[in-house]
């Protein structure tokens, strides 16, 4: 199991609507709970469990899942996570090694 966290500018909301985005595409996982905090997906990768909690000008967000650190899933986790803007101008984007 592996556990992976993240501050960012977006508002909760917009991180879930991000997460319903990106992680059914880019890994195949389906929303299978959703709250006004969070979100569970599973899929054939296994399962990631999205926690996102407002603290003043930043999101909180925290991922955690079933697999281990080296798992396609945890790799595509840390990318999404990476997505999102860290300040309010930030675009988010890719690490130095992702394509664009």
């Amino acid at each position: 199991m592996a556990g992976y966290s993240r501050k960012t500018a977006l508002p909760i909301r917009e991180v879930l609507e991000r997460a319903r985005e990106v992680l059914p595409a880019r890994i195949g996982l389906r929303n299978t709970k959703e709250s006004d905090h969070g979100a569970t997906y599973t899929g054939e990768e296994g399962t990631v469990i999205l926690s996102a909690h407002r603290h003043g000008p930043f999101t909180e967000v925290t991922a955690s899942t079933d697999r281990l650190r080296t798992s396609r899933m945890d790799y595509e986790i840390q990318r999404f996570l990476n997505l999102l803007p860290y300040e309010p101008e930030d675009e988010g984007g890719p690490g130095s090694g992702d394509p664009k």
